[in-house]
């Protein structure tokens, strides 16, 4: 998957052979959705994280998301009062015209500028290998805020909206599975303290990353 990443070129070609591969040998058939416990009952009740509001998306957001399942909630940690905010939307399938959202598109268009971008690895308890996901940091007005962000799909983390196409109608083909998630993490950014921010979302994302797992088919 490395020299698939490394050229934006063979990326393409490869999103759009994949694709035609799909049409004909994955979306023909009925696609296989797992069964999965919602998201309304993700609790995260053995760490230091509160969940403080649910957040109720209005019917034009769901319209816009046409996600099959969404939690939008802000969390504080009860050993700093630190706040951070999570969104998931997850996908039972992508065939039909459904699918994520890049943050990168959304964000700008709710008026916020992205001032730094890349991306970065986290250290997760009991995996042998840290994930690695997607890290802006945006501004409007004076407010700043971190923002990490990835798609997950059958236990594996995805940053590159390339790969995680690409991935998607790989899945279809051997799988006969399209669904995924995307996993959005804010976290304000108090005085202009970027760094402080940034270890915040990231203990945030490491207390969160296990339980989720249970909520996202495997």
């Amino acid at each position: 998957m490395a020299g698939f990443l490394s050229s934006k070129s063979a990326r393409i070609l490869s999103v759009v052979l994949l694709a035609q591969a799909g049409v004909f040998y994955g979306f023909s058939r009925t696609e296989v959705v797992p069964h999965r416990q919602p998201l309304a009952y993700f609790t995260l009740n053995d760490t230091p994280w509160q969940m403080m509001q649910d957040q109720q998306l209005d019917k034009d957001t769901l319209e816009v998301l046409k996600a099959d399942d969404i939690t939008s909630r802000i969390y504080q940690n009860r050993n700093n009062g630190s706040f951070a905010t999570l969104f998931i939307a997850y996908f039972e399938t992508q065939r039909t015209g459904k699918a994520p959202h890049s943050p990168k598109n959304c964000l700008p268009g709710s008026g916020w500028v992205p001032s730094q971008s890349g991306v970065v690895s986290i250290p997760i308890s009991g995996q042998s290998q840290p994930i690695t996901v997607n890290r802006y940091i945006v501004a409007r007005g004076e407010n700043q805020s971190v923002v990490l962000y990835w798609y997950q799909s059958h236990n594996r983390v995805i940053a590159s909206e390339y790969a995680a196409k690409f991935y998607t109608i790989s899945d279809a083909i051997r799988y006969n599975r399209s669904d995924t998630a995307l996993v959005r993490v804010v976290v304000g950014v108090d005085n202009g303290n970027v760094n402080r921010a940034m270890d915040t979302a990231t203990q945030f994302v490491q207390s969160f990353f296990l339980p989720l797992k249970q909520y996202l088919p495997a």
